[in-house]
């Protein structure tokens, strides 16, 4: 395989501070990670990679999957970077798992944000793709019929026939991992023009924060209303430690989700927020490198690392130091230190037989999985990387 060729110039902020970070390392990382994903391409083809197996290979999806836009997305970040057809076809190619989707109404949940920015906008916006353009507003549509109004916000998952314990547990129910989808309806009312997309968003949002974070600044997984009148019911775990725990990566999709839901609106509340989280988050780490899966455990627990939770949270660091004039030499060392970590202990770039780019991923400690490659991991570490070389034009 030939060697990829990569000219990255940082911005003028990261420029100025090139000479007291890991500029160089970061890139040549970031290089390896292209390898990686175009040396794969022959192994992993057209499926869509779910969890990692012990020997670093892969799970893959089955149709619907939320877990199934990441490898597509990391397609079309390598793509913006070296313009390359390799990269360009082979996400294309998964446009028919994307279009299978809208044809089954009944898989519609919350995370159409996911599967939707990391593919079709990604498409639309590298290649101008009008069909990718016309799927991911289709997208938005049916994501923005998930808002309950009584209630200001977006239901994340579905009830399902012959379980009623399933369906009363996601009935009025909000979840962290939301605050990543709602740039689908950002970027469409951008798109559109069409305000309701933007409303919907802006009123989960305020939804989010006020009953998703606490005082001390944690936060819930979920939070559950009574659907019909939209009254608040309390702050509960899916996978979490417990309840009045914090999700690693919960709290991290909300750092970046406000800090991307600032750069849509420049609305100060959901910075303000963003830098809460964020500034919780470096508290409750300590001296760590790679966040545990839960920041308050019991002593009985095993302290899994999640790597998952470290590349998405650098990558928010990174956005909250391109926007936060006092702050941003903070915020890049702490997303810094973050990365180094990740590259410390968790990256596969250099095994050869490794399919995905991080290790040490929590999917959900509480069901059994951790210790794993995961997709999302290896997305974010991408975008982490490449924010902190100075690059800001993503999907989101």
């Amino acid at each position: 395989m030939n060697k990829v060729s990569l000219k990255i110039s940082p911005n003028i902020y990261y420029a100025q501070l090139s000479s007291s970070r890991s500029i160089n390392l970061y890139q040549e990382t970031l290089l390896r990670c292209i390898e990686s994903v175009k040396l794969s391409i022959a192994t992993i083809g057209l499926r869509n990679p779910k969890i990692g197996k012990k020997d670093h290979s892969w799970e893959y999806c089955d149709p619907f999957d939320w877990v199934m836009s990441f490898r597509t997305g990391q397609l079309w970040l390598a793509a913006s970077l070296t313009g390359e057809q390799t990269f360009i076809i082979n996400a294309s190619a998964r446009n028919k798992d994307f279009r299978k989707i809208l044809e089954n109404p009944l898989e519609f949940d919350h995370d159409l944000g996911f599967q939707f920015s990391l593919s079709c906008v990604a498409n639309w916006k590298i290649t101008g793709n009008k069909e990718a353009r016309s799927l991911a507003l289709r997208a938005a549509e049916a994501l923005s019929h998930r808002f309950n109004q009584a209630g200001n916000y977006i239901q994340a998952w579905n009830p399902k026939v012959n379980d009623p314990e399933r369906s009363r547990f996601v009935t009025g129910r909000i979840i962290a991992d939301t605050m990543q989808n709602i740039a689908l309806l950002y970027w469409a009312h951008f798109e559109s023009g069409i305000s309701a997309f933007k409303e919907i968003a802006d009123a989960h949002a305020q939804t989010s924060m006020k009953y998703l974070i606490r005082e001390d600044g944690t936060s819930y997984h979920t939070f559950m209303f009574d659907p019909a009148t939209g009254v608040p019911v309390r702050g509960e775990t899916h996978q979490g430690y417990a309840d009045e725990s914090c999700w690693a990566r919960g709290h991290a999709w909300m750092i970046h989700g406000f800090a991307q839901s600032y750069l849509y609106t420049k609305n100060q509340e959901y910075l303000k927020t963003a830098i809460l989280l964020a500034n919780t988050a470096e508290k409750l780490m300590g001296d760590d490198l790679v966040p545990v899966w839960d920041y308050k455990l019991s002593k009985d627990e095993i302290p899994y690392k999640d790597s998952s939770a470290g590349a998405i949270m650098a990558a928010g660091l990174y956005i909250l130091a391109s926007v936060s004039t006092d702050d941003a030499p903070r915020f890049t060392a702490f997303a810094d230190r973050l990365l180094n970590g990740l590259i410390e202990t968790c990256d596969l770039t250099k095994d050869p037989k490794a399919l995905g780019l991080l290790a040490h991923g929590a999917s959900h400690v509480g069901a059994g999985y951790a210790d794993n490659m995961l997709p999302y991991g290896d997305y974010y570490f991408m975008e982490a990387l490449m924010r902190s070389l100075g690059h800001n034009h993503f999907f989101w």
